[in-house]
């Protein structure tokens, strides 16, 4: 059972998103991640980032040990604990905001539960490790359910995809009793995706929200339009992206850039919502 600490933790982060923006800062303990692989590799670098992250106004920070960029070597759940485990102790104890874990791993999730995170982020959608929808349950963690293929396929009807993709995890968390009022959707930006593909799915973030679930987008630094959109890998190029995600009904956003975010959206969001 969680802990009551972090419990209350876990729903008032929940209790955040009805009322958006919630920020989601990323810290990759990683060695080959696309953007900061290697950075943050000790923890005294890691726990330092994710303070400056909770400092300049996010919500949540989400830890991953293993990189799911394109063409990125699958590592070992032993690994990817090696990599989470020291920092994931003193995080949880040091800095004062929801953990969430990045990882598809049921092994990973259990363990970083233990260590007080309070949210699994699961770029499977539970459909990877059989095990996850049960440890994610015993946990009573809140879930991130990201769309995500096996590979790019061009002839995919991605919308439809992704529609019979999140009916099949959300069976699955309803089936192991995970709540669905602790379940946020992802539609896996830059995921196995073509760059037709990625504007099919991030123009379906409205109508996404008609499953009356919370929707999380991941695009920062990504050039998930192509060679077309380059400055997307820049903090403008970004920052305008989360924006029209935030049109579209988007209310979380998992971002490198915390500072600049947490003002951008908070303008848009009080200027959408006087």
């Amino acid at each position: 059972m969680m802990p009551v600490a972090a419990r209350a933790q876990r729903d008032a982060f929940l209790r955040k998103l009805a009322s958006p923006p919630a920020i989601m800062g990323i810290l990759n303990l990683t060695p080959d991640s696309f953007s900061d692989g290697g950075r943050f590799a000790s923890v005294d670098a890691a726990v330092a980032h994710a303070a400056a992250m909770a400092a300049a106004g996010c919500d949540v920070i989400d830890v991953g040990g293993e990189s799911t960029r394109p063409g990125s070597a699958a590592v070992s759940a032993s690994a990817e604990l090696a990599r989470i485990e020291p920092a994931l102790t003193r995080l949880t104890s040091e800095v004062g905001v929801p953990i969430s874990i990045d990882t598809y791993k049921a092994e990973v999730a259990a363990r970083a539960a233990q260590l007080g995170a309070v949210i699994v982020n699961d770029v499977w959608g539970l459909q990877k490790d059989p095990a996850m929808a049960d440890a994610v349950a015993a946990a009573e963690t809140a879930l991130i359910i990201v769309h995500n293929r096996a590979e790019k396929d061009a002839g995919v009807d991605i919308v439809a995809d992704m529609e019979r993709f999140f009916d099949r995890s959300l069976d699955i968390a309803a089936k192991a009793g995970i709540p669905r009022a602790r379940v946020i959707l992802d539609p896996g930006i830059g995921f196995a995706k073509t760059s037709a593909q990625n504007r099919a799915a991030f123009a379906h973030i409205a109508k996404l929200k008609e499953r009356g679930l919370p929707i999380l987008v991941g695009v920062s630094r990504k050039r998930f339009l192509g060679a077309d959109a380059p400055a997307l890998e820049t903090l403008p190029g970004t920052i305008a992206a989360n924006l029209a995600a935030a049109a579209l009904g988007a209310s979380i956003f998992r971002v490198h850039d915390v500072a600049d975010h947490v003002a951008a959206l908070k303008i848009f969001f009080n200027l959408r919502n006087p």
